[in-house]
């Protein structure tokens, strides 16, 4: 019976590998397509890296060879004509133009472009924030101060990362308003909060001694 069993077994395994050559031969292509298709996609994805990774190094290398630049005018003039590869480096472009435009007295120009910045909708709130805050300081003289109020109240809100320099900015419409209770309490508002900057502290700090308050953070760390 031992014999007769291994018999079965042996004919039972060549067929098995009978059928499995078979199927090798009808439908081995479908390995070998799925073989390239792996080996391809890595290469693929490789070949996209590194070219992403240069073309974010030229980008990176254009925009410091134009600030560069011998003058203001010059930089502006470098910096427009960079071609930017990606969205990315297009806004690092927009900032950097925006504030050497700025610099060179054309503050309609460079809110312009960060106007343009603060409504992107793919980039990080951060980054829209900022532009948007640059824009509306670069222009406060000649906005209307009701619609620049609502402008800073926006960016003032909780939790936003800007709210404690769009607070400073509401306090300086209240001095500008003749409203000088309504600043200090603002400004006392930024000297205790436990997310200001030391910079934003000392300035809540000075202005309010200047408008003739006593800083609380200041008579608390006294006693």
């Amino acid at each position: 019976m031992s014999n007769t069993d291994s018999f079965i077994d042996e004919v039972t395994e060549e067929v098995r590998r009978d059928r499995l050559f078979g199927l090798l031969r009808r439908y081995g292509w479908i390995a070998v397509v799925v073989i390239l298709g792996i080996v391809g996609g890595t290469a693929w994805r490789e070949w996209s890296n590194a070219q992403a990774q240069a073309q974010a190094q030229a980008a990176g290398d254009a925009l410091v060879a134009a600030m560069e630049g011998p003058g203001t005018p010059a930089r502006i003039d470098a910096l427009r004509a960079i071609d930017p590869a990606s969205p990315g480096a297009g806004t690092v472009r927009d900032f950097l133009l925006a504030a050497e435009l700025a610099a060179d007295g054309r503050a309609g120009e460079a809110a312009s472009l960060l106007d343009a910045i603060a409504v992107t909708p793919d980039l990080p709130e951060i980054y829209r924030q900022i532009a948007a805050f640059k824009a509306l300081s670069l222009t406060a003289s000649d906005r209307d101060p009701a619609d620049l109020r609502t402008a800073f109240e926006a960016l003032a809100e909780p939790g936003l990362p800007l709210r404690l320099l769009a607070q400073e900015q509401l306090a300086l419409l209240d001095i500008r308003a003749g409203d000088t209770e309504a600043a200090i309490a603002r400004l006392q508002a930024i000297l205790i909060d436990a997310e200001v900057t030391s910079d934003l502290q000392q300035r809540a700090g000075q202005a309010i001694v200047a408008l003739g308050g006593t800083p609380e953070a200041a008579a608390g760390s006294g006693g």
